[in-house]
C-alpha cells in the first residue's frame, strides 16, 4: 500500500499548476491537477485526495463557494486556498468558510511545501476521512465498500471485495488459499481451494477489463496469491 498522500490542485493557471505538481512530487507526494472547478468537483469525488490546493478565482466557479461546499461534504479534507488577492479580509473569509490555510500568490516554494507538510501531518480527531487503500490507479474505500480503477467504479461481489481487501492489506506478501478463505467466510465453513481460485480469477478478470495490462494480483506457485502494486 502506498503511503503517498494525494494532493488535488484546482487552478486555471496551467503553468503555475505544472510547477506546483513538479514541486510536490519532488517531496514524494502524489498529485493531480485540473483547471476548472467542475473538474475539481468531479475528481474530488473520484480520487478522494487528502488535500486540495484551491484557487479562489476559477473560470467556472467561485473558490469560496467550492470551499464551503467541500468542507461540508468532506470534513476530513485539507483545503489550502490560493489567490492573487493579498487582502487580509480575503484570508479571514477563506478561513471562516472552512479553509485550513490561505496562501497569496506569488508564494515561495519552501513556504508552500512547509504548509502542505504541516497540514498533512495534522490528524485532528473527527477530521479523518473514510479509510482508504490507495495504489497507482486503484482506490479501495473500506467504509463505502467501493473500488475505483482510475475514475471508473468497479462492480464487485461481496466475496470479490473481501478478497481484494485481504490481498491489498498485505501488498507484496503471498497469502495462502486458506488465509483468503478465512478472509472471505467467517465461521466454521471454509470454501474449497478451487472455489478460492475461481473467485480470484473472476476478480482479476474484472480488474483487467477496466485497466488492461495492469494485473495487480499474481499467482505464487505452491503458496497462493500476492497483491503487487503496479
Amino acid at each position: 500500500m502506498t503511503s503517498k498522500p494525494l494532493i488535488l490542485i484546482v487552478d486555471d493557471d496551467a503553468e503555475l499548476s505544472g510547477m506546483v505538481v513538479e514541486l510536490l512530487q519532488r517531496e514524494g507526494w502524489a498529485t493531480h491537477a485540473v483547471l476548472t472547478g467542475g473538474d475539481g468537483e468531479r475528481d474530488l469525488a473520484a480520487l478522494h485526495p487528502e488535500l486540495v490546493l484551491l484557487d479562489v478565482m476559477l473560470p467556472d466557479a467561485n473558490g469560496y463557494d467550492l470551499c464551503r461546499r467541500w468542507r461540508a461534504l468532506h470534513p476530513g479534507l485539507g483545503i489550502v486556498m490560493l489567490t492573487a488577492r493579498g487582502d487580509p479580509l480575503d484570508r479571514v473569509l477563506g478561513l471562516e468558510i472552512g479553509a485550513d490555510d490561505y496562501l497569496p500568490k506569488p508564494f515561495e516554494s519552501r513556504e508552500l511545501v512547509a504548509r502542505v507538510r504541516a497540514l498533512l501531518r495534522r490528524a485532528a480527531p473527527g477530521r479523518a476521512e473514510s479509510p482508504l487503500l490507495r495504489f497507482e490507479g486503484l482506490v479501495i474505500d473500506l467504509l463505502r465498500r467501493e473500488v475505483r480503477v482510475g475514475e471508473q467504479a468497479l462492480a464487485l461481489t461481496s466475496v470479490e471485495f473481501k478478497l481484494l481487501v485481504a490481498l491489498a492489506r498485505a501488498p507484496g506478501t503471498a497469502l495462502s488459499r486458506e488465509a483468503l478463505s478465512d478472509a472471505v467466510q467467517a465461521g466454521s465453513y471454509r470454501p474449497q481451494d478451487r472455489t478460492v481460485d475461481v473467485q480470484v480469477a473472476r476478480l482479476r478478470r474484472k480488474l483487467q477489463e477496466v485497466r488492461p495490462g495492469a494485473d495487480w494480483i499474481d499467482t505464487v506457485r505452491g503458496e497462493g496469491y500476492v497483491f503487487v502494486p503496479r
